[in-house]
């Protein structure tokens, strides 16, 4: 059964059991009513009668909250079993027996009726607190439950209860116990999270996933598993335009690998990335770039400065830049985008600049982005498609590691480009460390880049220690020249 979101039915592996009832709970906030407003619509729009069953707000409230984010279920049974407005200035408080014995009854009552009545195939209770509230201890609270869900089973109805847990920790127990299914929210500085810890029979995806509240609701975001998505494809070469450094790169780079391309700032990582994906561009094959360092017109002037025809490019609609907003996204919510370009448009090569900039604009944990950045690469990898990654180093000169953050063991090739001190000035080499799929050229060529474009030397000869950023000619031994 569709839960309403497409990316929880993905980590629920395929949706709801029909007839069986889960939890959805999480602190005030998180986007439970939300989550069970979902479930009722899909049902609406699929011709289902459903019923929702609430006590803390109105109908009225309901349905504005859900207006909101453009989530119509007005067309929705509603059992309202929260307390009329004028029970605060009425004396409606029970002096002869037990509260808790007359609400129960009520409850029961009403709850038993409606759905004899409306035979719903969906019900939403929000919260089921309100049933838990009028038990008198915690085996009359689960037996309570149990006959519910028996009730519920009975009329093949599936059930989302919304909870808000740790407040009696006992009655936490045995929903969770009691439940199918149980979904947890979250929410903090980090952005929103969700993960399924328990579905019975079908099981689910592991771990959290990313989440988001955008204009059409919550929209969920599982993590990538690149196993999934495998295919084979005849490896081709892709050249930069430039022949001295396709001559670096012996001859190129293969499609479908990863690439990185390190340095420090200002050492002309992205001109180069964007003058590979420009000529991959030019020679047919379909190009994007996701910018987390500089917004969209810095990088078409810089680029277009040095002969890089950008605006040409994306006009011609083989070359796509989209400029990521900072914090706005979680990892999945990113990986997702690049994955439904990739799919949509066909895209052939993909540049991520940079790394950096990746882990403060994407929400999360460092650890774990770097971990879905990976995942994202290897599917990409899997689908046939060409990663390029710009990554900065703390050295301005010389270069004594890869990247700065530990994450060399992805990249398939590695090149970089770097300052060295060269007769009292400041001048850039590029070279390559490594490439998985072929051989390269081990030595380094001056690097420069002008209004003309990228300009890359002959091989530098004749010196050594240019990877300290200090070269220095080699001493000749005179006994060499008896």
């Amino acid at each position: 059964m569709n839960s309403g979101i497409n990316g929880l039915d993905e980590i629920l592996h395929g949706g709801l059991a029909k007839g069986r009832m889960y939890l959805v709970h999480g602190q005030p906030g998180t986007g439970k009513t939300l989550l069970g407003m979902h479930f009722l619509e899909r049902g609406l729009q699929n011709g289902e009668t459903v019923l929702f069953i609430h006590g803390e707000e109105s109908r009225a409230e309901i349905l504005a909250n859900g207006n909101a984010v453009n989530i119509d279920v007005s067309d929705a049974e509603f059992l309202d079993l929260g307390p009329e407005s004028d029970f605060f200035t009425d004396d409606d408080s029970y002096d002869l027996v037990e509260p808790s014995d007359i609400e129960r009854d009520r409850y029961t009552k009403r709850i038993h009726e409606a759905i004899r009545e409306i035979n719903p195939s969906r019900v939403v209770v929000d919260p089921i607190s309100q049933l838990r509230y009028v038990e008198a201890n915690e085996y009359q609270f689960r037996k309570r439950i149990l006959s519910f869900m028996r009730f519920l089973k009975q009329h093949e109805i599936t059930v989302l209860v919304t909870a808000t847990l740790n407040s009696k920790p006992e009655y936490d127990t045995e929903l969770r116990s009691l439940s199918d299914g149980i979904i947890k929210l979250t929410r903090n500085k980090e952005g929103r999270r969700v993960e399924a810890t328990k579905h019975r029979a079908l099981g689910q995806m592991g771990g959290d996933h990313g989440m988001a509240i955008r204009e059409n609701g919550l929209e969920i975001f599982p993590r990538i598993i690149p196993e999934s998505h495998h295919h084979t494809f005849k490896p081709k070469r892709i050249h930069s335009g430039i022949d001295e450094l396709d001559e670096l790169l012996g001859g190129g780079f293969d499609q479908r690998t990863v690439t990185f391309i390190s340095g420090p700032t200002g050492a002309g990582k992205t001109s180069t990335g964007t003058q590979l994906l420009a000529q991959a561009a030019r020679d047919g094959l379909n190009s994007a770039i996701y910018l987390f360092e500089e917004n969209m017109e810095t990088f078409t002037h810089r680029s277009e400065s040095i002969d890089i025809p950008v605006t040409e490019l994306r006009e011609e609609g083989t070359l796509s830049v989209n400029e990521v907003e900072p914090l706005a996204l979680s990892s999945e919510e990113f990986a997702h985008m690049v994955i439904e370009q990739v799919e949509a448009e066909g895209t052939d090569i993909v540049m991520i600049d940079g790394i950096d900039g990746y882990t403060i604009s994407i929400q999360g944990q460092e650890s774990e982005l770097v971990r879905e950045l990976h995942a994202l690469a290897r599917y990409l990898k899997n689908k046939g498609v060409t990663v390029l990654i710009t990554n900065e180093i703390s050295e301005i000169t010389g270069i004594t590691e890869a990247t700065d953050n530990q994450l060399s063991y992805i990249a398939d090739n590695i090149a970089f480009v770097s300052y060295v001190e060269m007769d009292g000035s400041l001048q850039k080499v590029i070279g390559v460390l490594k490439k998985r799929t072929g051989s390269f050229e081990k030595t380094l060529r001056e690097f420069e880049i002008t209004g003309d474009g990228i300009h890359v030397g002959e091989p530098l000869t004749g010196l050594h220690g240019i990877l300290q950023g200090s070269p220095m000619g080699r001493t000749i031994d005179p006994a060499q020249n008896e």
